[in-house]
């Protein structure tokens, strides 16, 4: 995308049409700036390969080794950037530096070779034996509100998918503190900014990524305990909030369809135009106390989300 172009598009009299090609143009360009990711950090390796270290690059380059280092790796264990928000409520994704990139090992729905190959209508391609071999699309289910049963078990995603019928995977991205956007300050009581715990995993349903789920629980109450520390949670994190000494008292959940941010797009591996589905729940204790944001961020067009109403209460 140029000055140019866009020029030309500022020209269009339909706005429905110049707003169509400039949301197709802005998929396009997300897509480039994942790719340059890629090839950036290639390069960065090649360069460490030939014995260069991370301060030689680093002054090469005009940044720190600290930098260097975010870039040869993508910065997947930080916080994705938050979608901003228009005042009149709308989401828009904000592109950052460098999208973040999955670690080596997780097992992906891309062809290999360093692009990404995709096949119309949501399923992707593989690579096998030098051609490419289309997956199998998959739809996983996602209940609001959540079940009970569900949610007091040892993973929400691994019993949802028990009951599906399709093998879930999982892996923890990311576990430490990060400033907390506008929307997770909000359900924590804190101010934005301020520095929350994070434990962010990615899941996949028969090896295809369908969501990123992410907990936020507030530092004056959970550093310093096991909610802090590395590697999966067990039996549960409900089961580590109730040992220590919080007692479910209500929650809320709020579903909101959007353009997905580049950290997103490619952690997912979507198509140029596809959404993404948030949820956010925010659960208090029976003292009133915002002991955890879970916030999932769920690929739309591989999700059906069942809505229940209140026993009791159903109307025609």
């Amino acid at each position: 995308m140029d000055l140019e172009t866009l020029r030309g598009v500022s020209e269009l009299s339909d706005p429905i049409e110049r707003a169509r090609v400039l949301s197709r143009l802005i998929a396009e360009e997300q897509g480039l700036v994942a790719e340059a990711a890629k090839m950036r950090r290639q390069a960065i390796a090649e360069a460490r390969d030939s014995g260069m270290s991370l301060e030689d690059v680093g002054t090469r380059l005009g940044v720190s080794p600290g930098r260097i280092s975010q870039m040869r790796k993508g910065p997947s264990a930080r916080a994705p950037e938050e979608p901003t928000v228009h005042a009149h409520g709308e989401p828009s994704a904000r592109v950052p530096e460098e999208p973040m990139a999955l670690a080596p090992g997780e097992p992906t729905a891309r062809a290999t070779g360093g692009s990404s190959a995709h096949a119309p209508g949501g399923s992707a391609l593989r690579a096998s034996g030098g051609s490419a071999v289309r997956a199998p699309k998959v739809l996983v289910r996602r209940a609001l509100p959540t079940d009970p049963a569900v949610r007091a078990s040892a993973s929400l995603f691994l019993a949802e998918a028990e009951r599906q019928g399709v093998t879930p995977g999982r892996r923890m991205l990311y576990v430490g503190p990060e400033p907390a956007g506008d929307q997770v300050a909000a359900c924590l009581r804190v101010e934005p900014g301020a520095e929350v715990i994070a434990r962010r995993k990615m899941m996949t349903a028969d090896g295809v990524p369908v969501r990123v789920a992410t907990s936020y629980f507030r530092a004056d109450l959970f550093a310093g305990t096991r909610l802090a520390e590395p590697g999966f949670v067990k039996p549960s994190l409900q089961s580590a909030l109730v040992a220590l000494g919080h007692t479910f008292g209500r929650a809320e959940e709020n579903l909101t369809a959007r353009p997905p941010t580049p950290f997103e797009y490619e952690t997912l591996e979507l198509e140029p135009g596809e959404w993404v589905v948030q949820v956010l729940r925010a659960g208090y204790s029976d003292e009133d106390v915002p002991v955890h944001v879970l916030e999932t961020i769920c690929a739309a067009n591989r999700h059906v989300f069942p809505i229940g109403q209140v026993s009791g209460h159903d109307e025609f």
